[in-house]
């Protein structure tokens, strides 16, 4: 099963479990996230692709890291006295995504990690 959505002006073709890098958002890591610009799924046999977006369809999402690494630009011209060295730093978000529901399916509800049934 995958699916394909529209965040900002970019579009992602994910998976469940699947790892994403999207624009930074200011976010707490294993907070939750909601995407509801779907434009396709595909489950099984069956695919459904929206008009422009499917409606009822979500794609929930769990903010994993947001990890930055600074990337150097440099020119050089020979025999021209000429060296430039730029850095760039492009801040992201990585996020895991958890589930694709279908129209009409609703979120699991979220229980604390570790928290299991106890029978007495």
């Amino acid at each position: 099963m995958y699916a394909v959505f529209e965040d900002g002006s970019r579009q992602y073709r994910v998976s469940e479990g699947e790892l994403v890098r999207l624009d930074y958002r200011d976010l707490d890591p294993g907070s939750r996230l909601e995407f509801d610009k779907v434009l396709l799924i595909s489950a099984g046999e069956g695919l459904q692709i929206g008009r422009p977006y499917i409606a009822g369809a979500r794609i929930v999402a769990e903010v994993v890291d947001h990890p930055s690494t600074k990337l150097y630009i440099q020119h050089f011209r020979r025999r021209k006295n000429y060296r430039r060295r730029i850095g760039h730093k492009q801040l992201f978000t990585t996020v895991k995504i958890s589930r694709i529901l279908l129209p009409g399916q609703e979120a699991p509800s979220e229980e604390p990690v570790g928290a299991a049934s106890q029978s007495s």
